[in-house]
Order: C-alpha cells, then structure tokens, then sequence
C-alpha cells in the first residue's frame, strides 16, 4: 500500500511540475502567463460565456486567482464582460465572461499547445489504455474528493 501511495504521489507531481513548465513555456511565447490557459481553454469551449464562478469550479481554482487571471486577460483585450455597463465592479464575479476576436485567436494558440503537450504525454499508449487510464484517474479524483469532503466534516463536528 505504501509503494503504491509512493508511486502515485511522486508521478502526479512530476506530471504537475512537468504541466506548469509547459505552461510556462508556451505562455511566454504569446505574452501570457500559466494562470491565463484554464480561463483561455475553458472561455474558448463555452463560446456563450461563462461566470468567474463557473471557471473556478470548471477549473478546481480559487476565486481570487481566477479573478487575477480574468482582470489580467481583460486588461489585455482578450475578455470583456457580457452587459458590462450594467454591471458594478461587486457584481463582475457573477457576470458572463466571453473571449474577444483577438482572444480568440490567442485562444487557438494555447489549445495548440495544449494538444501537443497531450499528444507528447500520451504517445505510448493505445487507445484502450488511455481509456482505462483516464477511466481510473476520474475514478481516483472523485474518490479522494469525497474523502477530503468527510474529512472536512469530522472536523466541523469537533
């Protein structure tokens, strides 16, 4: 059980560490920074818009980061707010967010590279193993989650 508990915590961080080098890298190259992709990736597959919020549960993210993020890619000219004009900077948490046309094709540059990243990573593997693979991690995610969440309970009964 330890080798095992050994095994999947070291290559989930080398995985992340691995994840925000590439981030990193590929960002500098169009001006943005690591932070900018979730919001870029997931404003990019919701064409509609989304709220801060819904980026922060989308992303698993924090409230004061994805605002970070958002204020930055607004400043930049690639968001803007949906009937900004009716809405107080108080309310902008709650406002749809949509990619501008300069974000947009800033948007595609970074889904470019995230596909090449997830080409790289997963190249070895057959269709059917990665499958099982991403079948297992959803699985273990959901898992721990919900551990976190009991763990988080017995704590408030305390």
């Amino acid at each position: 059980m330890i080798e095992r508990f050994e095994t999947f915590t070291t290559n989930i961080a080398s995985i992340y560490k691995n994840i925000v080098k590439i981030k990193k890298y590929e960002m500098n190259k169009i001006g943005l920074k690591g932070t900018h992709v979730t919001c870029m990736n997931f404003l990019n597959n919701s064409p509609e818009g989304l709220t801060a919020a819904e980026i922060c549960v989308l992303a698993k993210e924090n409230k004061a980061g994805i605002s970070r993020a958002l204020a930055d890619l607004l400043e930049q000219g690639l968001v803007e707010y949906v009937n900004a004009e009716n809405t107080s900077d108080k309310r902008k948490y709650r406002a749809k967010v949509i990619l501008t046309p300069k974000g947009i094709s800033y948007a595609q540059k970074v889904n470019a590279a995230i596909n090449n990243a997830v080409s790289f990573g997963g190249s070895d593997l057959s269709d059917e193993t990665r499958a099982v693979f991403y079948s297992a991690l959803k699985t273990i995610s959901a898992n721990l989650e919900q551990y976190c969440n009991e763990l988080e309970r017995n704590d408030d009964h305390e």
